[in-house]
């Protein structure tokens, strides 16, 4: 049995590459269930997974505002947040967008925490009525292997310069001063947060305990701490663009086939997968 196993496995990986370049070949040459009769007007953008990088919804985002034929966007959230600088990346590149034509941001499944982040300078902020919507806080963790690598026998050897340098480390319990230091840094992290939701949604900073706090809302409670706008389905959400973006005859924009396998295939993959190794730092999430 093992054999077989094993000869089954020597094959694949022989022929990987192969395989590969035919699935990619059926997915491209596969009939599309749709065929583009009209230049698309409007155009959909999705936001899902842990946020890690911004690369590739930027590029998305930046050819959204230079295509003249694009009037409207629709900013597709399912996402639990992610680490800070990609999140505040995607929501000011939203806040740009909308100064050429307007954004709908969609919560279809979770709009948590730094894809919330991301979604508060759309022109309104529509939520599936079973969606998750909030959890507006700021975390920062690191494992204690202390115990572990005492158990294997390993111990670490460190040379630094500055007092704060190893604030952080998993391979001992953090001291007072290093605690109080990572408390600082995350502190400073959530006033932004909520100062940037504040301005965006209209909010009282100083009420900022009943829609931040990292609490988390279901749609109607979201809708009542002014956290979204409008409690709907995605057809409502598409509907909204085009009356925004006054198009008479919504024309939406699809990918391309392999843009879209590939992006599936790879991009997002890889990016679940770097969620749970990225290490110490701030994070939405």
């Amino acid at each position: 049995m093992f054999k077989t196993l094993g000869n089954i496995i020597k094959w694949i990986g022989q022929h990987f590459m192969g395989m590969l370049f035919l699935l990619i070949a059926f997915v491209v040459l596969m009939p599309s269930s749709t065929t583009q009769l009209s230049t698309a007007n409007l155009q959909e953008i999705k936001l899902a997974g842990p946020i890690m990088s911004a690369d590739t919804i930027l590029k998305e985002i930046e050819k959204a505002q230079k295509d003249k034929n694009i009037k409207g966007v629709l900013l597709n959230v399912d996402s639990p947040g992610g680490a800070v600088p990609p999140s505040i990346e995607i929501a000011y590149a939203i806040k740009e967008l909308k100064k050429h034509k307007p954004v709908v941001a969609y919560a279809s499944g979770i709009m948590a925490s730094g894809s919330y982040y991301a979604s508060i300078y759309a022109n309104t902020i529509i939520a599936n009525p079973g969606s998750i919507v909030g959890s507006i806080g700021v975390i920062m963790e690191s494992a204690n292997v202390e115990e572990l690598m005492k158990t294997i026998g390993v111990k670490t050897q460190i040379v630094k310069q500055g007092t704060f340098k190893e604030a952080g480390t998993p391979t001992r319990e953090w001291t007072p001063e290093e605690r109080a230091e990572l408390e600082t840094l995350t502190k400073d992290t959530y006033e932004l947060f909520i100062s940037d939701v504040a301005k965006a949604r209209g909010l009282d900073v100083s009420k900022a305990k009943d829609y931040a706090d990292a609490h988390i809302f279901s749609s109607k409670r979201a809708k009542e701490a002014g956290l979204i706008d409008t409690i709907g389905v995605k057809s409502q959400a598409k509907a909204e663009v085009a009356k925004l973006a006054k198009v008479a005859k919504p024309s939406w924009k699809e990918k391309d086939k392999l843009e879209s396998f590939m992006e599936q295939f790879a991009t997002k993959s890889i990016l679940e997968l770097r969620s749970y190794f990225y290490g110490l730092k701030a994070s939405v999430l």
